[in-house]
């Protein structure tokens, strides 16, 4: 019965989570699509520097270990962005496929690719988690997933603006959010059937996944930002970080 407590937990958990945040990302778009991009800049830092780094070392006996972790994640999501950019320079450009928002082939995947990866590696862990709360209290089971689900939303809505802005259409975004939130899936077998073994390690998949948000942020985003230097792109950038950080914040104080 607890098996199917977490898997169903993990299921509805990651298709509302992706669902409403699709429903917000597609009702602001437009004009506001380059000011959603700073916004989501600030997501993944608040999300990479106030939940999933802070929890990793809580639970972990060998710190060093895990700033090793982390550098070797930055590392891998730098050769992956490589394979992508190799890759990418293998196709023409005006590939005929269509791209939002200006992007051509050589642009679109760039950093989608590192999203979904870095997604699917947090929604494993986030599994991992629903199982082990289930498996201590079916209270907290539900408590823990409705915590998981309204702090997945922000973070969703950011990835869903990440994907946009690298050349996807509405239809291929939803899609990839929805396969990669089915590893929250996976995550809750696992932890259900392995819990010992996969806590050992939950500590490491949580600054893999961190490794990635701040690598998209900071090498792919903010560059971005750095090209509209004018005073308004730039107050907007600032406030737009910050909106990104301080929910991820708040989410944080209220559902901790």
């Amino acid at each position: 019965m607890t098996l199917l407590f977490i898997l169903f937990a993990t299921l509805a958990g990651g298709v509302l989570s992706v669902l409403a945040a699709a429903l917000i990302t597609y009702n602001v778009l437009g004009t506001f699509v380059q000011r959603l991009v700073s916004f989501s800049a600030g997501v993944l830092l608040g999300a990479a520097f106030l939940e999933l780094l802070p929890h990793a070392f809580e639970g972990a006996n060998n710190q060093h270990s895990l700033f090793a972790a982390l550098l070797g994640g930055l590392l891998v999501f730098f050769l992956l962005e490589k394979f992508a950019l190799w890759r990418h320079s293998h196709h023409h450009e005006h590939d005929g496929h269509g791209h939002e928002h200006g992007f051509d082939a050589h642009e679109a995947g760039k950093s989608g690719l590192l999203i979904l990866v870095g997604d699917a590696i947090h929604n494993f862990a986030d599994g991992i988690l629903i199982a082990a709360a289930f498996v201590a209290d079916p209270k907290l089971g539900l408590i823990t997933t409705l915590g998981i689900i309204a702090h997945e939303v922000p973070q969703e809505a950011g990835d869903f603006i990440v994907l946009l802005n690298a050349g996807y259409s509405k239809a291929r975004a939803l899609a990839y959010n929805m396969l990669s939130s089915a590893a929250s899936v996976a995550g809750g077998v696992i932890g259900y059937f392995a819990l010992a073994d996969v806590s050992g390690a939950l500590p490491y998949v949580l600054v893999f996944a961190a490794a990635s948000f701040i690598y998209i942020a900071v090498a792919d985003l903010i560059p971005w930002m750095q090209r509209r230097p004018d005073t308004e792109s730039s107050t907007w950038q600032i406030v737009m970080v910050g909106a990104g950080v301080g929910m991820i914040a708040l989410t944080h104080s209220f559902l901790h």
